[in-house]
């Protein structure tokens, strides 16, 4: 009861309380910028890991697998560390995570291991987790309720502007252009065909060794500043683990949103990670460079949905412009289907627009009306993101087979149930359950 007996002068904090939130509410918000940034790279290194190991589609695919595998492997783990502890513990041990993964590309790079490399990517992407599990809830619940949301978005426009900024690096810094054909790479000796893959794996090393010094003094701050203690961390729950597990999976609207998140990643995991093969197999001549402007060019108007869908939200309900949304990129990949080249890659890149609204929409869809056993379900949506390791490696063999225009029927598929989801599958129960 005392939870409810909080007078209306509590519910929003005072100006000093306020101002309180002001520092970390700003390092909390450079989280999302920094997990944007952490993940748009591998977009870059499938790219140049398939030129540096000799890699087909569906191994250098295996570049999101080890990375997402990490999200759906550390997605309950992070909630109970938060459960047991707090929201700046979480981040805390994400940071210093993220951070050893990073380190891990020198030795990987010295060793020219694509192995290790996998199991730093997996390090990072445990790190990632506990940010992302963490962000979320702690920025909606740091300040006055009524902004929240309002928090909540402005935090979220910071994630794409950090992929922007993670595809400049590893276009500027990592790709370094020089692309050798087959015929060419035979016709050099082995020294120089060896010194050629020594060159393009070391070129990681840097940009891994900054990003990972520049999180350490991320983590550093955030531990040495104090950080307010909000609501959830001052009431513990009774209800056990499994008992919140059932209960959520027992509520048919959230488990087809689990479903809908799992293909809403993969669809865009695998839309982003095979644009710059996309445009060099169907426009041949296309550079690396080039290519990766493509990818640039998606994460911006991807930027500039999030904006403009979070207007439209106030005027159409979110599951309608799910719906919608999804259609419209269904037809959008079947004109890539139908017209591979210059109309296929611009068709592509405006999937982006539509896919902004995608994850934050079935996420709120899916945690609606679930009180105290939101957290959990909170962390099992984030592990969901295994679409983005599943499918793209899939998406890679189907190209192995068939070549990348016709492999992207993959994210076709996705964006099919996402819409089938917006008309349909977010309700709690069906019309013919309701009925019975």
């Amino acid at each position: 009861m005392t939870t409810f007996s909080l007078s209306a002068k509590s519910a929003a904090p005072s100006k000093s309380k306020a101002n309180s939130y002001i520092l970390p509410l700003i390092l909390i918000v450079s989280l999302f910028f920094m997990w944007g940034m952490g993940s748009s790279i591998n977009d870059i290194l499938i790219k140049q890991f398939k030129k540096t190991f000799e890699l087909t589609d569906f191994e250098s695919g295996l570049v999101q697998s080890a990375f997402y595998l990490g999200y759906f492997l550390f997605a309950i783990p992070a909630s109970l560390v938060m459960k047991k502890f707090n929201y700046k513990t979480g981040i805390v041990t994400g940071l210093f995570l993220f951070a050893a993964g990073a380190f891990l590309f020198y030795p990987a790079a010295q060793l020219e291991s694509y192995a290790f490399f996998l199991f730093a990517l997996f390090i990072i992407a445990s790190g990632l987790t506990f940010l992302e599990t963490a962000g979320n809830p702690y920025v909606a619940a740091l300040g006055d309720p009524a902004t929240a949301t309002f928090r909540l978005n402005l935090a979220q426009a910071f994630n794409p502007i950090g992929c922007v900024t993670g595809i400049l690096i590893g276009q500027h810094f990592i790709l370094t252009g020089v692309e050798h054909s087959k015929e060419e790479l035979a016709s050099m000796s082995h020294a120089a065909v060896q010194a050629y893959y020594t060159a393009e794996a070391h070129t990681v090393q840097m940009p891994y060794l900054i990003i990972g010094l520049t999180i350490v003094v991320a983590a550093l701050v955030i531990f040495l500043t104090k950080f307010p203690v909000v609501r959830d961390e001052e009431t513990q729950s009774s209800v056990s683990t499994r008992q919140t597990l059932k209960f959520i999976l027992s509520k048919r609207h959230y488990r087809m949103a689990v479903i809908a998140q799992f293909f809403y990643i993969g669809a865009q995991v695998c839309i982003w990670s095979y644009l710059i093969r996309y445009i060099q197999e169907t426009i041949p001549g296309t550079s690396e460079k080039d290519a990766a402007n493509f990818l640039t060019i998606s994460l911006v108007v991807f930027t500039a949905g999030r904006f403009i869908g979070t207007a439209l939200l106030k005027r159409i309900k979110g599951h309608n412009l799910l719906w919608l949304y999804a259609a419209l990129n269904v037809t959008l990949i079947a004109v890539a289907l139908a017209f591979p080249g210059t109309i296929g890659l611009w068709a592509l890149v405006a999937t982006s627009f539509f896919m902004s609204i995608m994850y934050p929409t079935i996420f709120s869809l899916g945690i609606r009306g679930l009180g105290e056993h939101t957290k959990l379900a909170s962390s099992v949506l984030v592990m969901a993101i295994i679409g983005g390791a599943l499918l793209t490696p899939v998406m890679g063999l189907v190209s192995v087979y068939f070549g990348i225009g016709n492999a992207i029927v993959i994210p076709l598929i996705c964006f099919a149930f996402i819409a089938y989801y917006g008309m349909v599958g977010y309700k709690e129960k069906t019309e013919e359950e309701v009925l019975a």
